[in-house]
């Protein structure tokens, strides 16, 4: 026991060292934007503790039923999911639990066509609005013509490990593919069909949520019902958990296989992938440069 516990506070030291590395690293903005963001979840925190989980779910769930009976509602929330595949934006995931909260496990096929639309036009939308810029950028950086290259040569299974690896996030991963040449809208679009099976998993668990956060469904489960819906919440989260770092843990060992490779342009394309800020789509000079 104590062994275990001695092997978690060292994971958990490597881990806030690494985190804080990776802070001080950040330029200003960066930095401003994680206090941003540690503020936010503050004052939410506080919001839900005043206001009470009870009321806020209750709150959702009427507010997803008046957009259920809408004629066209499911349209608002993919013309949201739509936006939020734009860097900077964030919540591709909240969307996806809110359309199985709304729907039920039928908010799979708006949230998957939702997804797979919004990258696809990212991609095509910045490939076209910086496409001189990528070209000045891949025609004198070293390091994303070896990215290029490796992927050029490896084809697919590279291609899909990246786009289902849990970073860089959603709307940061769509410019990073939208940033690198060699990787057509074809084999984007195939490759983003993998993360499929994850919209669903966040499909099913809103659609859990939904059932526990009304009180007039809630009032006629017995407890053995709310017990079993809440495992089904907490056990999709936890598989959506395993198999994103899991899926992280291959995109890792696979750079360090790069780093390993006697290839010159392996290492590069390695510490490329590391540094995923560094592609030209990504960089917050982008507007003001195209």
């Amino acid at each position: 026991m104590l062994v275990a516990l001695a092997r978690i506070a060292r994971f958990v030291k490597v881990l806030l060292q690494s985190a804080w590395s990776r802070y001080q690293k950040l330029s200003l903005v960066g930095k401003a934007l994680i206090w941003f963001i540690l503020f936010f979840y503050f004052c939410l925190a506080a919001f839900i503790f005043v206001v009470t989980p009870a009321h806020i779910a209750q709150l959702m769930y009427d507010l997803a039923q008046d957009i259920r009976h809408l004629p066209y509602g499911y349209t608002i929330l993919i013309a949201v999911t739509i936006a939020v595949s734009f860097p900077p934006f964030i919540g591709h995931t909240t969307l996806l639990n809110l359309f199985g909260f709304t729907y039920g496990l039928q908010g799979f096929f708006p949230a998957a066509f939702a997804s797979l639309a919004g990258s696809a036009i990212v991609f095509v939308t910045l490939r076209i609005m910086f496409s001189k810029r990528l070209r000045s950028w891949t025609s004198t950086n070293e390091k994303w013509q070896a990215l290029e290259a490796v992927i050029r040569s490896r084809g697919m299974p590279l291609i899909i490990l990246i786009r289902i690896s849990s970073f860089p996030p959603w709307a940061w991963s769509n410019s990073l593919f939208a940033s690198i040449a060699p990787v057509s809208l074809f084999q984007f679009f195939i490759a983003t069909l993998f993360i499929l099976p994850k919209v669903m998993i966040y499909a099913f668990v809103g659609s859990r949520i939904a059932r526990l956060s009304d009180g007039e469904q809630r009032n006629h489960m017995d407890t053995q019902t709310k017990i079993v819906n809440s495992l089904l919440v907490v056990g999709g989260v936890l598989i959506s958990v395993l198999a994103s770092s899991l899926v992280y843990h291959l995109m890792q060992k696979e750079i360090k296989r790069l780093h390993d490779s006697p290839s010159e342009d392996d290492e590069l394309a390695a510490g490329t992938l590391e540094a995923a800020e560094e592609a030209p789509l990504l960089g917050s000079d982008s507007l003001s440069s195209a």
